[in-house]
């Protein structure tokens, strides 16, 4: 059996900086779409970080904040993946 993995909560100390990547189709309003959803929980200047997969099928959309709580990270992941654009959120 192997050991447990050590869960998010007992990796990081608050307040620390956390980077999400959004992952998803290559949509214009991909970027404000990311920074609105984090704003409502983490206000703040943010300049998000765009790159283009290599068949250009998708982008990814990077944001660093400083995170407050584990509730606060959480809540982020949730809502990030509800972004109708979002494959998925790293």
């Amino acid at each position: 059996m192997q050991p447990e993995q050590p869960k998010l909560r007992d990796l990081l100390e608050f307040p620390c900086s956390f980077t999400y990547k959004a992952v998803g189709a290559p949509h214009p309003e991909l970027p404000d779409l990311v920074v609105e959803v984090i704003q409502r929980h983490a206000p703040g200047d943010y300049l998000p970080r765009v790159k283009a997969s290599p068949k250009g099928n998708y982008h990814s959309v990077s944001v660093t904040i400083k995170a407050i709580s584990i509730e606060q990270v959480e809540t982020l992941y949730k809502e990030l993946a509800e972004i109708e654009h979002v494959k998925m959120v790293l």
